[in-house]
């Protein structure tokens, strides 16, 4: 399996991946990542902030970026050189999570395509929003 090459690749091109963030996923991200903040795998504690229930970690959401560039575009073989993340909205344990990156600039001679990068939940909700680079295969 093998992504595209980057001069399979154009401006504008698009590809996503999506998810339904389970109550598992988050507390396997808290366990893998180390980050065990009560305001994700705590319900007590959660009710008492701002946003009423637990929410899965913002890198948790983020990280269905990394997917959409791994497994669709520029696909396998990619290599993630960067990425900029703006938190907007949080997600919470049964939203259904698209990761959607669009390539607005790309660099033939050093073999780097620059892609827009959000993710939305269900209701169509920017939780996040960014700028990858990213390395596509040879």
């Amino acid at each position: 399996m093998k992504g595209k090459t980057i001069k399979e690749i154009h401006a504008g091109d698009t590809a996503s991946f999506q998810k339904t963030l389970s109550e598992s996923d988050v507390y396997l991200f808290a366990g893998v990542s180390g980050d065990q903040n009560p305001a994700h795998i705590n319900e007590t504690y959660a009710s008492g902030t701002r946003f009423k229930t637990r929410i899965a970690h913002g890198m948790l959401v983020a990280s269905l970026i990394s997917a959409a560039l791994g497994m669709e575009l520029p696909g396998p073989g990619t290599i993630y050189l960067g990425q900029t993340i703006k938190f907007i909205a949080p997600a919470h344990i049964g939203d259904t999570v698209e990761a959607r990156v669009t390539v607005t600039e790309i660099d033939e001679r050093r073999n780097i395509v620059t892609l827009e990068t959000v993710c939305t939940n269900q209701d169509g909700k920017v939780l996040l929003e960014g700028v990858a680079t990213v390395m596509p295969p040879k």
